[in-house]
């Protein structure tokens, strides 16, 4: 999915201001066992959620421990991207009940509300178990096997829970927000969302801390970046961060989408994102890099993009590099009238030519870049760790006395970030994106004019960071 102006929202009624970052390769999870077993019969569960990268594996939301006494549930991603419940019994050699959906989720740029009950008091046996997607009831399966009625099941019991993955399966790679359980109350969706009349096709959250949570209940809004597995339903059933950091509480929101690299862009190979879709590593070849999921075509609009990591033996590995902006819709490269980039050499590529020449590196392994992109009057600027571009091409000025690296752009096209490597050769480099809820620490915490984003330097007056509270404002 490829997000434009009119595909947003800018007043959601209840904001919610922070998500969980979960990074599959580092095994990030919530854990907990509860002291004893809540109301195994009938119990909910709701999540918001952004899935990254899909990796053909299944990846766990919501599960259990295993044992052969005991048995094990999970909620996850199958390796086809289908929603599925799966329960094994004490003993089971296979799934005792299950559903699994038709529907593919594959959607890298939006945000889904999960809502799942259980309810076996009910006398129809396709009401036991229950999936809702986005406030709308799930009633396509692939396959299902419904629960006896009265059964106790796995879920709700005195053991091992997780949170972002499960005895079975692997780690969930994305963001959760407003995570909830509901111990011995069969939920509806109205009851963690609704459509309301500004936006009657588009599912929000609503306000979830008045609900009655139940013994073994809790809600996770992520809110404290030191404890990022605090419930704060009252029950005071924390959970245990496991590989988590402070850096892994994000802003990007159900109520607030940020713009990530996109990794369903068929352009680039060879390459590896990681930690919500805001870092991309480049091996080998060239022309290898990430561009944004969100395009625009007008307004003023700013990102900051550090350097993680580069290496190789080339003889231009203390040179090789590419930032700058890209269009969406392109099926060439930066060396048409496709980009709006500067090569780490110093060198300015995009719209046909590329001017200067290629000198000493001018960024290396730490620096943040900064850009600023003006579609109102046709303008790109650089800067580097707080210092703007000046027109003799040094990182030296504020940015009212900075050198627009282009002018002219085109606003028929719409733009979006892009990071990666230019040369063919053995080398890897390491971009992180920051549009405005980052993947690495931020020392200052600046934010656009709206008080959105979370960036390192100050933000240009009459720039914004691309969300799509902004985007509804700005982007046309």
């Amino acid at each position: 999915m490829i997000i434009l102006g009119t595909n947003s929202i800018k007043d959601t009624g209840y904001n919610v201001d922070n998500s969980c970052r979960f990074n599959r390769p580092s095994d990030d999870s919530l854990t907990r066992t509860f002291g004893s077993s809540g109301n195994r019969k009938t119990w909910s569960f709701s999540t918001w959620i952004k899935r990254c990268n899909l990796i053909n594996a299944n990846m766990n939301i919501l599960g259990t421990a295993y044992t052969v006494s005991s048995g094990e549930a999970y909620l996850l991603f199958r390796s086809g991207e289908q929603l599925h419940y799966g329960q094994y019994t004490a003993g089971g050699a296979a799934e005792n009940y299950s559903f699994q959906t038709n529907q593919a989720f594959r959607d890298q740029a939006a945000w889904y509300n999960i809502l799942f009950v259980w309810d076996t008091t009910q006398s129809t046996s396709s009401d036991r178990m229950k999936l809702y997607v986005n406030g709308t009831q799930v009633t396509s399966f692939a396959s299902s096997t419904y629960p006896s009625l009265n059964l106790d099941g796995v879920m709700n019991s005195n053991k091992g829970h997780y949170i972002g993955d499960a005895q079975y399966g692997t780690n969930l790679d994305g963001y959760l927000s407003e995570t909830i359980f509901v111990d011995g109350t069969a939920l509806s969706p109205t009851d963690v969302g609704e459509f309301d009349e500004d936006s009657p096709t588009i599912w929000k959250p609503i306000d979830v801390s008045g609900l009655t949570f139940g013994t073994n209940g809790y809600y996770l809004d992520y809110k404290d970046s030191s404890a990022l597995g605090n419930d704060v339903s009252g029950n005071n059933n924390d959970w245990t961060v496991n590989n988590l950091a402070a850096t892994d509480q994000a802003t990007d929101t159900p109520t607030n989408n940020f713009c990530t690299l996109n990794p369903l862009n068929g352009f680039y190979t060879a390459v590896t994102f990681s930690e919500g879709n805001l870092d991309v590593e480049c091996t080998s070849g060239s022309a290898h890099g990430g561009i944004g999921n969100i395009g625009v075509n007008t307004g003023k609009w700013y990102y900051e993009a550090k350097l993680i990591s580069q290496s190789g033996s080339a003889s231009s590995n203390s040179k090789f590099g590419q930032v700058g902006f890209y269009n969406i819709e392109a099926t060439t490269d930066d060396s048409t009238n496709q980009g709006l980039t500067i090569l780490a050499d110093g060198r300015v590529r995009g719209q046909g030519s590329t001017t200067g020449s290629a000198g000493s590196s001018i960024w290396g392994v730490g620096d943040i870049l900064m850009f600023a992109l003006d579609l109102d009057n046709g303008n790109m600027y650089i800067g580097k760790n707080g210092n703007w571009r000046a027109s003799d091409g040094d990182f030296d000025v504020t940015f009212d006395n900075a050198s627009a690296l282009y002018s002219s752009i085109a606003t028929t096209n719409s733009w979006t970030f892009f990071l990666r490597k230019n040369v063919t050769a053995d080398n890897t480099i390491k971009w992180s994106l920051n549009s405005g809820s980052p993947s690495f620490a931020i020392s200052s915490g600046n934010t656009d004019a709206n008080g959105y984003g979370n960036f390192e330097y100050a933000v240009p007056s009459g720039y914004y960071s691309l969300c799509t509270k902004n985007l509804a404002e700005f982007g046309g």
